[in-house]
């Protein structure tokens, strides 16, 4: 089964808590603190599985959480890190935020080209060597592609051991940081084929056929509509060491666009394309039009995206094998060459004439073309807020106040509200940045009720 649109859940692990405990030793009462701190949670990671082209891995698993980190213990030891949660996916997947839409990362391929190695660089690795050094031109760059991984989601840091938070007042602190919680999200998951060239035409004029013969993909082949029901993607080699990636894309008919047949859940694999070959049956054999086909085709990648419609294209029309002889294509030849402004190939995918010439046309085009389209990342929008400051808002709202800053939930987070110390802590800190003056001025007296985030408690002056 093809699948290449999934929407997920993944939850990064959260940061171990850091320990309560005091050094024990013969002779020695109360020898300090020496809680360790947490570990850190586990992250996010995607990375891609080359040997993988859809997303059937996620069918049955929407929910991926990454391990918590180890808490902290005695003696100052430091939990354990967590291991981060990697999720494979194929190559050309790309991340989106699913509450956005915005782009988090195209999991494309990554090409590093380096350049050869000079004369003068060969002429040193080959000093003081008896063979005969044979001087040649500058060779010609080397290419890298690699695929990077991606870490989406960061997990959460462990919390501090009590030895953090002695003072020369408070020598035996009897409380401890929590870890923070790991990152959350819901992502979708959405699959491009990365190919150079894609086959587009109605069902049943012969892409299949040509992708078969033309590489060592072997799609199924018969004479009936919707035979192939997912891209098929194949590797076409033209000597040398040089070739392309073709992918078939399916399901093409009018109405694509919007949803009719299969065209519209594959019109996406289109997208990387560089080159469009346009396959038709210039038979007639269905009795219908080669023209007519053309305009109905381009049309629905015109709704579909005028980018998309205006990629350089090739005709070729197939099944000239079972062509009438009287046939008449003057008419089909001025409009692809005059009114497309296209090259057209004659061709039969079932006796491979003209397929050498078209593949080697398509070559040469790739060439002169810009390199496959990668998605670039969306910058997440700057938040409102964005301060370390001790600023901070008390809105009385029905008799009931409310507090709101952006350090005071980082404060909460890491109170301990069942230890006594702990919460002394916290009031300190309310005291010491003025929260409990300013509570005052708004009116608050003692018994109404306080909101901080989830916290809530009556005022006490």
């Amino acid at each position: 089964m093809f699948i290449d649109k999934v929407e997920i859940h993944i939850k990064a692990g959260n940061g171990g808590n850091g320990c309560v405990a005091f050094h024990r030793e013969k002779y020695v009462a109360e020898g300090g603190p020496s809680g360790g701190d947490g570990g850190r949670g586990g992250d996010i990671v995607f990375k891609v599985d080359e040997g993988t082209n859809t997303l059937l891995a996620f069918r049955y698993r929407r929910k991926f959480v990454a391990a918590n980190g180890g808490d902290g213990m005695t003696e100052k030891f430091h939990g354990k890190n967590a291991e981060d949660l990697v999720i494979m996916v194929p190559p050309g997947t790309i991340i989106k935020d699913a509450a956005t839409g915005r782009v988090l990362k195209d999991m494309s391929a990554t090409v590093h080209t380096e350049p050869g190695m000079s004369e003068e660089e060969v002429a040193e690795i080959h000093a003081g060597s008896d063979d005969e050094l044979l001087v040649r031109e500058k060779p010609e760059s080397r290419t890298r592609v690699t695929y990077e991984p991606y870490v989406c989601l960061k997990g959460g840091r462990g919390g501090w051991g009590n030895q953090h938070f002695a003072t020369p007042t408070r020598q035996i602190p009897r409380f401890a940081k929590p870890g923070q919680k790991g990152e959350e999200m819901d992502v979708i998951l959405e699959l491009k084929m990365l190919a150079d060239v894609g086959l587009i035409g109605f069902p049943n004029v012969g892409k299949s056929s040509l992708l078969s013969v033309i590489s060592s993909a072997r799609p199924r082949i018969a004479n009936y509509h919707f035979t192939t029901l997912e891209p098929q993607l194949g590797v076409v080699s033209t000597g040398e060491g040089r070739g392309f990636t073709c992918a078939d894309i399916p399901g093409l008919i009018e109405g694509a666009a919007e949803g009719a047949g299969l065209g519209h859940d594959f019109l996406r694999h289109v997208d990387r394309c560089r080159l469009l070959v346009h396959v038709v049956d210039v038979s007639g054999s269905e009795g219908r039009d080669p023209i007519d086909d053309i305009k109905k085709i381009n049309s629905e990648l015109e709704r579909y995206s005028p980018e998309l419609a205006s990629r350089p294209q090739i005709v070729a029309a197939n099944k000239v094998d079972i062509l009438p002889e009287d046939a008449d294509l003057s008419a089909f030849e001025s409009f692809v060459k005059d009114e497309l402004g296209c090259e057209l190939f004659y061709i039969s995918a079932a006796t491979r004439k003209g397929v050498d010439e078209l593949i080697h046309r398509v070559a040469e085009r790739l060439e002169e073309l810009p390199p496959m389209k990668i998605y670039e990342t969306e910058e997440a929008p700057e938040p409102e807020i964005k301060t370390k400051s001790r600023d901070f808002t008390v809105k009385n709202v029905n008799g009931e106040y409310v507090v709101e800053g952006e350090w005071l939930q980082e404060l909460i987070e890491s109170i301990n509200f069942s230890d006594y110390e702990s919460t002394s802590y916290f009031q300190r800190m309310l005291r010491q940045y003025g929260v409990i003056d300013a509570l005052t001025e708004k009116g608050c007296e003692d018994g109404d009720t306080v909101h901080i985030y989830d916290v809530e408690f009556d005022f006490i002056r």
